[in-house]
């Protein structure tokens, strides 16, 4: 049998001067009936221009126009009535504006009707990956990893509420001084969080990490220096032979885009389950039940967590369940899955080693608060969980796997576990980029003996530490 995985196409701030030393003078009063002269005035900058002539705009909109039959209209014949209602306007009231500030009118105004506002922009831009607002005159973006300051032009804090508003409301969610953190995922699937006042001391907080529309395969994690093509199909072949996979990280280091690509090796004659609190995975298999979780209504009551829907899982006939996340009590009922014919089974968690993992699942196994011994905890971890990978998002923005360790058993009271991949800092360059390598640690896992029944076998040299990949 080919082996069918070795064809992945993976301010200083300015210092400031001394005081000179200024010799002491009386002080003298001023006339004030002497003639001042009249103050300069500048001239409006375009950008404070525009803005001011689209708040004038979207006024005489709500004032003059039927907004509910325009809304109605198809796109392209609301975009021509809103141009020939701004030409009309601009040219009543002589506005020096060029045509391309004009432009920019139309789009705020289409976008302030059908879509988001100031965040419409921001939402089409496939640079941008999350975006971060701390009050309406605050606001931040992430780009290729990096956190870069943001003007997005909200009028004020209402004009920031009315956006938050229409977001929560187009996913049948609430927001107000009552319940002033929700939590949701909108239309196009990104994940929205937005904190109100009195949560919110100096405005609306809103977050959003924006759906990828790409699915991101592992063979571009590999082209990306995410990981090396040995890695990649180690890990590939894992997940087609049954090996329970954990993908550990913190914030934003990419688990969820690990667990789609690594999905893409499933069967495709299983049924996967999968359930998160945000919909955001991407799988491409044919047979794929979906769950989410819900939040409680306004009277507190028909909320349903995630161990709810993993109990209810494990109901559904499932081949394989895939948790988007494990942050709590879900955690027993997911490891008791894994033990009990649904390996392959699949999760990621919050943690900074994979070691780290392993503790978070034990406390999160506490949680439950059944009367379980430390040692029988562990032993459940130990028996239903075979690979952990290990992502890490570093100082220059770069996302790697820096560690991939396999779940060999108990010794004693605890958890054995060896490394067989990992990455090494060796450095940084003059612009703040991380200088290192992936390597082998020498180890070969103990699940090669199950993919070579398989007939799956790998290179020696896979596992061998002296071939590195230089970064």
């Amino acid at each position: 049998m080919a082996n069918r995985f070795t064809q992945l196409k993976t301010r200083e701030p300015a210092q400031r001067s001394a005081a000179p030393n200024v010799e002491e003078r009386p002080v003298v009063i001023p006339n004030v009936r002497a003639a001042k002269p009249a103050p300069v005035r500048a001239a409006p900058k375009p950008q404070e221009r525009t803005l001011d002539a689209r708040v004038k705009l979207h006024r005489k909109l709500l004032e003059e126009i039927n907004l509910v039959a325009l809304e109605a209209l198809p796109p392209d014949r609301m975009r021509l009535e809103v141009q020939t209602f701004v030409n009309d306007y601009v040219r009543q009231e002589r506005l020096a504006l060029n045509g391309a500030e004009v432009e920019s009118l139309i789009d705020d105004l289409v976008d302030e009707m059908v879509g988001l506002g100031p965040l419409e922009p921001l939402l089409k831009d496939p640079t941008v990956s999350d975006i971060l607002i701390n009050g309406h005159e605050n606001c931040f973006v992430e780009r290729a990893g990096k956190l870069v300051k943001e003007n997005i032009p909200f009028k004020d804090e209402a004009h920031l509420l009315r956006v938050v508003n229409k977001i929560v409301a187009a996913v049948g969610r609430r927001i107000d001084e009552s319940s002033p953190m929700c939590d949701a995922r909108m239309l196009d699937g990104s994940r929205f969080n937005a904190a109100i006042r009195p949560v919110g001391v100096d405005g609306p907080l809103v977050s959003i990490r924006k759906f990828s529309k790409n699915k991101m395969g592992l063979h571009k994690l590999v082209e990306f220096d995410a990981l090396t093509q040995p890695m990649a199909e180690v890990l590939a072949a894992a997940v087609f032979a049954r090996i329970t996979t954990i993908i550990s990280g913190g914030t934003g280091t990419g688990k969820t885009t690990m667990l789609n690509a690594l999905s893409a090796f499933i069967p495709e004659d299983e049924r996967l389950i999968t359930i998160e609190d945000a919909a955001e995975l991407q799988l491409q298999q044919p047979h794929v039940a979906r769950m989410e979780t819900r939040p409680a209504n306004a009277e507190g009551i028909g909320e349903l967590k995630q161990r709810d829907l993993v109990k209810n899982a494990l109901r559904m006939r499932p081949d394989r369940v895939i948790l988007g996340e494990c942050r709590g009590e879900e955690a027993f009922d997911m490891l008791q899955a894994m033990n009990t014919g649904h390996e392959g089974s699949m999760a990621t968690i919050h943690a900074n080693t994979p070691r780290d993992a392993i503790a978070r699942l034990e406390q999160m196994l506490g949680m439950t608060g059944m009367p379980m011994t430390v040692a029988s905890i562990r032993s459940q971890i130990s028996s239903a969980i075979g690979l952990i990978v290990q992502l890490t998002r570093l100082s220059d923005g770069k996302r790697k796997v820096t560690s991939v360790a396999e779940v060999t058993g108990m010794e004693g009271d605890i958890i054995q576990m060896q490394e067989i991949f990992t990455f090494r800092r060796t450095g940084m360059t003059a612009d703040g980029g991380i200088v290192g390598h992936f390597e082998a640690t020498g180890i070969r896992p103990r699940f090669l003996d199950d993919l070579l029944a398989m007939g799956v076998e790998f290179p020696g040299d896979y596992f061998d530490p002296s071939h590195k990949k230089p970064e």
